[in-house]
């Protein structure tokens, strides 16, 4: 499911992130001691809000909380007792707001423009310059602010373009999944959750500590504009990768993230349990991820 639907999703999401975009510091917080790692087999109540007014009381309620960290507000008050917070980072592509765009652009670290987001440059994940970006700059920055790690998003362009131009883009995924083992052994201690980006999780799966499956049981359909069920094949094919990669890696955490209308807290209910049941965590969220999304409850 990584067609026009799910780029579609993303224009929408990074016109949330492009408005709330600020610089960057350089520099990262050490940690002592790294935080209890999750028991695989134990569902986590998490969620993902990129908006700039995040619900306190729903954050430190979320023993995983992925944020964008370019907002300018203090982190703490959302941090629940023995929670993870993490800092949501784009691997594949690079918006034309950051900070950062004008120099990766001048080195030739970027290539085409996404098609559907023409502000967002793809990244050529060999070059260079994109891997000491990211080693030198966007992973520190994020630590520097206060978080447990990142959140990887966007390395599905990675399959997509070396399937669009196997000469030009050749080891494109081999090239994403070593900036990952990079990254991983630049911060050991550092928690990474990948979203998505089945193509590298051969390779990819033993050093993360969350794998998401995005749109698994329902999506938002552009043509139609409205929330949808996909097919039982859809999720099965989704299903099959995240329990392969915790073949690859027993403590590896599943989790999942689906859309649905918020006033429709019976079919949100039954998203919930159908995901538990397989033994995922689950989250269900509206399109434009901008706000915390409670569980129904009763």
């Amino acid at each position: 499911m990584t067609g026009s639907d799910d780029m579609a999703r993303r224009t929408i999401l990074r016109q949330v992130l492009a408005m709330g975009a600020i610089g960057l510091t350089i520099g990262a917080r050490s940690r002592s001691q790294a935080a209890p790692r999750p028991s695989p087999d134990t569902a986590l109540r998490w969620g993902i809000d990129y908006g700039a007014t995040t619900d306190p009381a729903l954050a430190r309620a979320c023993a995983l909380l992925v944020l964008e960290p370019h907002h300018a507000r203090p982190i703490a008050p959302l941090r629940g007792p023995g929670s993870i917070l993490l800092g949501y980072v784009s691997f594949g592509e690079v918006e034309r707001g950051r900070p950062y765009f004008a120099a990766l652009d001048k080195a030739g670290a970027l290539s085409a423009a996404n098609p559907n987001w023409p502000d967002a440059r793809l990244a050529d994940l060999r070059h260079p310059a994109w891997r000491a970006a990211v080693l030198d700059r966007l992973v520190p920055a994020i630590l520097a602010l206060g978080y447990d790690g990142i959140f990887i998003d966007t390395m599905d362009n990675a399959e997509a373009m070396e399937r669009q131009d196997p000469v030009a883009n050749t080891g494109m995924v081999a090239a994403g999944a070593t900036l990952i083992a990079a990254v991983r052994a630049r911060f050991p201690k550092t928690r990474i959750m990948l979203n998505r980006g089945y193509a590298l999780l051969p390779n990819v799966a033993p050093k993360i500590d969350y794998l998401l499956g995005e749109a698994m049981a329902s999506r938002w359909n552009f043509a139609a504009k409205r929330y949808e069920l996909l097919s039982e094949s859809d999720w099965a094919w989704q299903a099959g990768r995240l329990r392969a990669a915790r073949a690859r890696n027993s403590a590896l955490a599943l989790m999942t993230l689906d859309y649905w209308n918020p006033a429709d807290t019976t079919q949100i209910a039954a998203l919930y349990a159908r995901e538990r049941a397989a033994g995922f965590s689950p989250y269900v969220a509206t399109l434009a991820l901008d706000r915390l999304m409670p569980e129904p409850t009763g």
